[in-house]
């Protein structure tokens, strides 16, 4: 998954989880926000773990998350920070294909983080796709892009993309200098047209 922006190079991995972005994006307000116990997370582009640790904790025990990234060497750091922290039980490391999640049917996932991802997706409207097929009913996927990288333009034809794959936008979080969404998967299969 690389696509109209470039990929966040891995030898630049601890500027995605260092403390600028953890002021800006308020990983552990957003995860217990919309995480509960017991969740089974997906994290899209989840890079060196910004938001995949805190959504371990968050998850618990019975919880898991499933941390996708394109490259190969975030997945090695974030498997590294999660054995530290004895978090790497409630893990699943996925390297996704250049143009998809390809994550064939992993089980139930209840919410989906895309922070900061969607811009680097070649297709994002195939993932909007994807992400949906994956999601149980009455998951949610959280949406959010830095507004100094994707104009207002770019991230209203991103919306523009969730409607047709059948979310529904139920909300718009609170993210520093980003823009974002909430979206819903109401029902199987059913796109909504009423957006």
């Amino acid at each position: 998954m690389g696509g109209n922006h470039e990929v966040f190079p891995v030898s630049r991995a601890s500027y995605l989880d260092g403390w600028w972005r953890r002021f800006k994006y308020q990983p552990g307000r957003l995860v217990n926000t919309y995480v509960h116990p017991g969740d089974t997370v997906l994290d899209i582009g989840c890079g060196p773990g910004l938001f995949t640790l805190p959504i371990a904790r968050r998850v618990g025990e019975n919880g898991q998350v499933i941390a996708v990234d394109l490259q190969e060497g975030m997945l090695e750091i974030l498997k590294e920070k999660a054995f530290r922290e004895g978090l790497l039980p409630r893990l699943r490391l996925h390297k996704a294909e250049p143009q998809s999640l390809a994550l064939g049917y992993p089980g139930r996932i209840d919410v989906a983080f895309g922070c900061c991802v969607i811009h680097e997706v070649p297709d994002a409207a195939r993932l909007m796709q994807e992400v949906f097929s994956l999601l149980v009913i009455g998951g949610t996927f959280l949406i959010a892009e830095p507004k100094h990288e994707v104009p207002a333009d770019e991230f209203v034809t991103t919306l523009a993309m969730a409607a047709p794959a059948g979310f529904r936008k139920i909300g718009t979080p609170s993210i520093f200098r980003s823009h974002s969404a909430l979206l819903r998967k109401d029902g199987e299969g059913i796109p909504n047209t009423n957006q």
